[in-house]
């Protein structure tokens, strides 16, 4: 069967190749540059626990030492502080590398992996499709027809893949503007992130604003200010004088020595695409969506875009069309981005809004200062992880099903486990392999060697109902889970989302859950009855 066709050498795009690779499923990755990439330190991305830990398991080096994990966050309003977070065991800390970092190490990665093709410096033009595959053609040296059984656009914003699929891409333009600076210097605060609004030394005036400082390795910082509304000229000057106030500022005194590394202007755009698949071709990352405004990271979406697409696409080239599974990447990223980019424009006008009646409600400077906390740290509805409760492929409601702290949907826990082979790992560790997770909650069995237990209780009985399932799955035990009974069962999708938890072993409504969460006959019948709902609207 031929390769999958990736379109775009980012982050996302690379990170998407990986993930195929590590799935047997070979690509081509049409790079318009020239293979690497020009070391940018004021373009940095902000990692989730969750994102971080995907981006190790896909280049196979930890990534902490590139970055840093955020000792803590404090949030601050002229000269008092509103808010502080301890980051540790409750809350992991983000992670802050720079892009080019985060990229390097994932092109890296592909340099060894036997199954991608990167075709530098070639630019498409053309994408023809039909029934068994998709063509496409790029500009170089020479023209170039590249033959594929998908085609993944992740060329950004501007995508020439969006635009050659007639999709249309509304949205908000210049939401926010921020100038930006990497610096190396020392600050009053040690690893910690700081978000300091209405500083005391701009006390009037549409840029009085906000500053954000996030630290980086090596003593350097990325400083963000926003600016007033707008299209006025950021000049070299006035970003250096910003530089120096604010440094200034923070030290109560005269400006510290600093070295200036990198500076830019990142505008924020509100834009999500109508539509993620055309047939063969699908978009991902800032080709289907731009968002980040009030401290939202556009590319973490993206790579979760990445990390939902490829085990759909590594089962239907393995083992032919699953229509279903294919559209539900569209209704669970879509729907997920559509609601943060809901609640950041419904927040946004209380936010930035500034006078009125409204800063007169006591305490509403501080709930501002708490939305825009949540944006930065991925909680609540403008910086959490989306759940995917209403997806074609969660089961309706089984006889055995039981609840968890974590709901259908929602990304699980990391908890160690027992592996088939008697080792302990852990529950992530085993995700992006393409199988189905069947984690059976067992106390005690942490303590026992495994053929001990391997062959007692229930444990033959739900090797053998895991050996039948439609799809490939692999068995865990793990003594516990947040909310779980002993002898509970969780189904997780090879992207670590909860199918369903049920109480004891239950074969039929397993099955009938893993069939689901594949795309299969219920699934289907899913998708035929919103095809109906939304034909007769």
């Amino acid at each position: 069967m031929d390769p999958v066709i990736i379109v775009g050498a980012g982050p996302v795009g690379l990170a998407l190749a990986l993930a195929l690779a590590r799935q047997e499923v070979p690509c081509v990755v049409l790079d318009e540059g020239p293979g690497k990439d020009e070391p940018r330190p004021a373009r940095t991305v902000v990692l989730r626990e969750e994102t971080a830990a995907l981006m190790e398991r896909l280049t196979g080096v930890p990534l902490a030492h590139a970055g840093v994990r955020w000792a803590g966050w404090r949030s601050m309003r002229r000269k008092q502080v509103t808010a502080e977070v301890a980051f540790g065991d409750t809350e992991p800390a983000p992670l802050h590398i720079a892009q080019h970092v985060l990229t390097g190490a994932l092109r890296t990665a592909l340099a060894g992996e036997r199954l991608v093709e990167v075709a530098v410096n070639s630019r498409l033009d053309t994408i023809e499709q039909e029934p068994s595959g998709v063509t496409a053609h790029t500009r170089g040296s020479t023209g170039t027809w590249w033959r594929g059984s998908y085609l993944v656009g992740c060329d950004g914003s501007r995508s020439t893949v969006r635009k050659l699929q007639d999709i249309r891409f509304p949205g908000r333009t210049a939401v926010e503007r921020h100038a930006v600076a990497a610096l190396r210097t020392e600050l009053p605060w040690d690893d910690e992130a700081l978000l300091h609004r209405a500083p005391p030394w701009r006390t009037s005036g549409p840029s009085a604003g906000e500053i954000t400082a996030r630290p980086l390795p090596d003593r350097v910082w990325r400083l963000d200010w926003l600016l007033p509304p707008g299209k006025d000229l950021v000049t070299p000057e006035l970003l250096l004088g910003r530089v120096r106030e604010t440094l200034a500022g923070w030290a109560g005194g005269p400006t510290p020595p600093y070295e200036l590394l990198d500076t830019g202007v990142h505008t924020v755009h509100h834009r999500l695409a109508r539509r993620w698949r055309a047939d063969r071709v699908f978009l991902a990352g800032d080709a289907a969506h731009l968002l980040g405004a009030l401290g939202t990271h556009g590319l973490e979406e993206g790579l979760r875009d990445a990390d939902n697409l490829a085990w759909k696409l590594a089962l239907a080239w393995h083992h032919g069309p699953h229509e279903a599974l294919l559209d539900s990447y569209q209704t669970e990223r879509r729907a997920v981005v559509a609601a943060r980019l809901r609640a950041a424009d419904q927040a946004l006008p209380l936010v930035r809004g500034g006078g009125g009646l409204r800063s007169c409600v006591p305490g509403s400077a501080r709930g501002h200062d708490t939305l825009l906390m949540d944006g930065h740290l991925g909680r609540g509805a403008l910086g959490a992880p989306g759940t995917y409760a209403d997806s074609p492929l969660t089961p309706g409601r089984l006889e055995g099903e039981t609840p968890l702290r974590t709901p259908p949907g929602a990304a699980v826990t990391d908890v160690r486990v027992t592996a088939e082979d008697g080792a302990f790992v852990r529950l992530r560790d085993r995700l992006g392999r393409g199988a189905l997770l069947v984690v059976l909650i067992a106390p005690g069995t942490g303590v026992w060697e495994r053929r001990h237990w391997v062959s007692a209780g229930i444990m033959p009985r739900l090797a053998a109902a895991v050996s039948a399932l439609p799809h490939r799955a692999e068995l865990l035990v793990a003594e516990s889970y947040p909310g779980a009974a002993a002898h509970t069962v969780l189904l997780v999708r090879p992207d670590g989302h909860l199918v369903t938890a049920l109480s004891g072993v239950r074969p039929a409504d397993l099955y009938a859950a893993a069939e689901t969460a594949v795309g299969g006959p219920a699934a289907a019948e899913a998708k035929t009855r919103a095809d109906a709902g939304a034909g007769s609207r």
